[in-house]
């Protein structure tokens, strides 16, 4: 089952004897910088499109620190972006709008 963009995922912690607990993420403090992987299929004009859409929720982006990498078989590509965070609606509106390309597998 898919969770909701909205929810944010819980760290599985796991100790002897207590079996497995769950704990909240940590709360991120606002404004900050924030590292972003994006995982999606290796084609021409990924890269291009899916940084448009960062820089559209952080103008101040800085494109030539983006670093990407090809998967082994060149299927997907991951970018590494760093973007200054203001807050979680923007973050959430951002990973929304990378994801409803269909382009994108994952966004960490």
């Amino acid at each position: 089952m898919s969770r909701p963009s909205s929810q944010k995922p819980a760290a599985i912690l796991s100790s002897p004897g207590d079996g497995n607990k769950t704990q909240e993420a940590p709360k991120i403090e606002f404004p900050c910088d924030y590292a972003i992987k994006i995982v999606g299929n290796n084609d021409v004009e990924f890269d291009r499109d899916m940084l448009d859409i960062v820089e559209r929720f952080s103008p101040e982006f800085d494109r030539s620190k983006v670093t990407h990498r090809d998967s082994r078989n060149g299927k997907y590509r991951s970018l590494h972006v760093t973007i200054y965070a203001t807050g979680e609606e923007q973050l959430n509106d951002l990973f929304v709008a990378l994801k409803a390309t269909g382009r994108v597998q994952m966004v960490l």
